[in-house]
């Protein structure tokens, strides 16, 4: 998922401005550490640049919670489509969105499922879905995955769309409404705990949430357990250069733009094969950042003797 704008001041939408004392332990903006904690701080969350995992969930979470909102609230004041500002600048709009799937599947639904994508690439055009098949969607959003792989697999088929943000989930049921898809189901949870039993999906698809996780090797760990024998991994994500400076690592900001979380490809081919995966492959598409790139990145679970 790409960073959310905050139209009020035209670039990434802060977590807060510089906070009150009470607040510094979850608020406090790497850049405002000077003004806003004190050189000697340890009680602020990202004073030192480095959050931990739920620092990162949560701003993660308010981010797309905020998202989800600014797609819903253009809806029920009966606009046909949410300026694209309120989501992504113009610039981002570019790499990151629903700018990144044709016009034919854009066609397939609601105005609200196409501007709620925030991903970096078009999963379902590369899992290579066929009739039958359960899919599952990791960090699923507005949805516009699950419904794309709900219709390629077909009736007899199914797709989950897992996600912790209950805006996110509320604004994907509605479009699901809107749609007329009936083969979906809805999952709240962490993509680090799948609430799904082991091997019990044919596809794991994801688009551009893996680098938002704090735990990565959790999170492929999971994917492993829950496919089925012989199971695909088809996910667009974000790749960091190797030589990723640190102080876009450091911000949060960026972090939940999609940037300062992502591995570099060594680093997530380890993960994956760590995680029991094989037959790794990664097709780089477009750059999305001074340092990093979107990438398909496919891999397999091993088919049982």
């Amino acid at each position: 998922m790409a960073g959310l704008t905050d139209t009020k001041t035209g670039g990434f939408a802060a977590t807060s401005s510089c906070c009150a004392p009470e607040q510094q332990a979850d608020c406090c903006e790497p850049s405002e550490k000077a003004d806003c904690c004190g050189p000697e701080s340890s009680t602020c969350g990202c004073s030192t640049g480095e959050a931990d995992g739920g620092e990162i969930r949560e701003a993660v979470r308010s981010r797309y919670a905020a998202a989800a909102q600014s797609v819903s609230a253009g809806s029920e004041a009966g606009e046909s489509c949410c300026a694209p500002e309120t989501v992504l600048t113009e610039e981002e709009a570019k790499v990151f969105g629903a700018s990144l799937y044709d016009e034919a599947a854009r066609g397939e639904l609601p105005d609200t499922a196409t501007m709620a994508s925030l991903g970096c690439g078009n999963p379902t055009a590369v899992a290579e879905l066929g009739a039958g098949e359960t899919v599952l969607d990791l960090g699923s959003g507005g949805g516009i995955d699950v419904l794309l792989s709900a219709r390629r697999v077909g009736p007899t088929g199914k797709a989950y769309g897992l996600d912790m943000t209950d805006e996110m989930l509320a604004l994907a049921r509605e479009n699901q409404r809107k749609a007329g898809v009936e083969n979906v189901e809805w999952l709240r949870g962490e993509i680090e705990a799948i609430p799904l039993p082991a091997e019990t999906v044919d596809v794991v698809i994801s688009n551009c949430v893996i680098n938002l996780s704090g735990d990565k090797p959790k999170v492929l760990a999971e994917v492993a357990r829950v496919l089925k024998s012989g199971g695909r991994f088809a996910v667009s994500d974000v790749i960091a250069d190797e030589d990723m400076d640190d102080a876009t690592r450091a911000d949060m900001a960026e972090w939940t733009g999609c940037i300062a979380g992502a591995l570099t490809r060594p680093e997530f081919e380890e993960a994956l094969i760590a995680a029991g995966l094989q037959d790794v492959e990664f097709t780089e598409t477009h750059r999305v950042h001074d340092k990093a790139a979107s990438a398909i990145i496919r891999a397999r679970k091993p088919a049982s003797a």
